[in-house]
């Protein structure tokens, strides 16, 4: 029955879920026998987000393209003869163009049990970082400004998911003070492994030794995966960790001339290494955090393309017919804002960062400000 503080996307899930599902009698599940989860997968536009869905929900279906926002939901039974859990899958479209739509699908009501999936297209390396950078800022954003509202309204729930952020990694690990954890469970997925392994050597090293250190940094499983059924199987076994509870894999692969695979806490930067560059170069960088390093030297080999480029020209935002003067000037002025705030520096982790990764490099200097 239909709640009066049901928003259209509620009603519209139990909708699709009726209509997919009308045999099934839910007045026979007893409450708190149903485990229901959330995950978001975003990225590239055409980087195989879809494909990826597909699979994992076993559907034979040919991925169409994702227009702006969409929805659809798994089953699976956690054991013989016991009410099926289920999984909402979203999945935003259009690459960074419609990042704000995120704030649709993650709620201070499903926060608790809301995962990240980022795919990243391995065969356009140009695009990664600020496709990432502006995916995982965005949603960070969104998901602090519901943690601090959490704090006033719900103080116990906010400090557990506070608290389960540093659930992958032990207090003892050696980089403990010296990774920032998403606020929610984050996995990264470097699709189109097929095409990446046709890059000259040197070009794959950069790319897999940057995404071990940001999935690292940020308390992230990473994975590569491509149309290859058995890499698709491992991509799938993260997925149904985040969405449907299964045990996480404890299996690890690092070796750059192969597909990698590490699940969140199980890397270290010690086996990742210093960024891949000399130490002249290392040098002239001027960088106020570790990750803002690995960024420079990342692009000093992929230069970026700029955010124009990445912009869906579909965008109905930036469509003329749909102009609306008022709400396009706020746009414009928060989208500034969003451009001039600054990140904030912590001094005392990136002086543990020079110490604990490389003595070949920890002498050079961030900047203090």
């Amino acid at each position: 029955m239909p709640k009066a503080s049901d928003t259209l996307w509620d009603l519209a899930i139990a909708e699709v879920e009726k209509r997919e599902n009308p045999d099934d009698d839910d007045d026979d599940v007893k409450p708190g026998e149903v485990w229901e989860r959330s995950v978001l997968f975003m990225g590239n536009k055409t980087g195989g987000k879809t494909t990826i869905i597909l699979r994992c929900l076993e559907r034979e279906e040919s991925p169409k393209p994702t227009l702006a926002l969409e929805y659809t939901f798994g089953r699976r039974a956690r054991r013989h003869n016991t009410p099926k859990d289920v999984a909402h899958f979203w999945e935003l479209g259009g690459g960074t163009s419609l990042v704000e739509l995120i704030r649709i699908p993650i709620t201070s009501h499903n926060i608790r049990s809301f995962a990240v999936v980022l795919v990243l297209d391995l065969s356009k390396p140009n695009e990664l970082w600020t496709t990432m950078e502006s995916l995982l800022q965005v949603t960070r954003n969104h998901v602090n400004r519901i943690l601090t509202k959490l704090e006033k309204t719900n103080p116990e729930v906010a400090a557990e998911i506070k608290q389960r952020m540093w659930n992958n990694l032990q207090r003892d690990h050696p980089d403990y003070a010296l990774v920032d954890p998403f606020p929610i469970p984050l996995a990264i997925i470097g699709s189109k492994y097929d095409i990446f392994n046709e890059f000259d050597s040197e070009m794959r090293k950069i790319i897999s030794k940057t995404l071990r250190f940001v999935s690292h940094y940020y308390g992230a499983s990473l994975v590569f995966t491509s149309k290859s059924e058995a890499l698709l199987l491992k991509a799938r076994a993260l997925i149904n960790h985040l969405a449907f509870g299964y045990d996480k894999s404890k299996s690890v692969s690092v070796d750059p001339s192969k597909p990698l695979f590490i699940p969140a806490g199980l890397d270290s930067m010690s086996q990742i290494g210093p960024p891949p560059a000399s130490d002249s170069d290392l040098g002239k960088m001027h960088a106020n955090t570790p990750l803002e390093l690995w960024k420079k030297v990342f692009e000093k080999t992929f230069p970026p393309k700029s955010f124009c480029d990445l912009q869906d020209t579909k965008d109905p935002a930036q469509d003329s017919q749909y102009a609306e003067y008022e709400v396009d000037v706020m746009r414009a002025q928060k989208n500034q804002v969003h451009r001039n705030s600054p990140n904030a520096v912590q001094s005392q982790e990136l002086e543990q960062y020079k110490r604990n990764v490389s003595k070949s490099w920890k002498e050079m200097d961030f900047d203090s400000n």
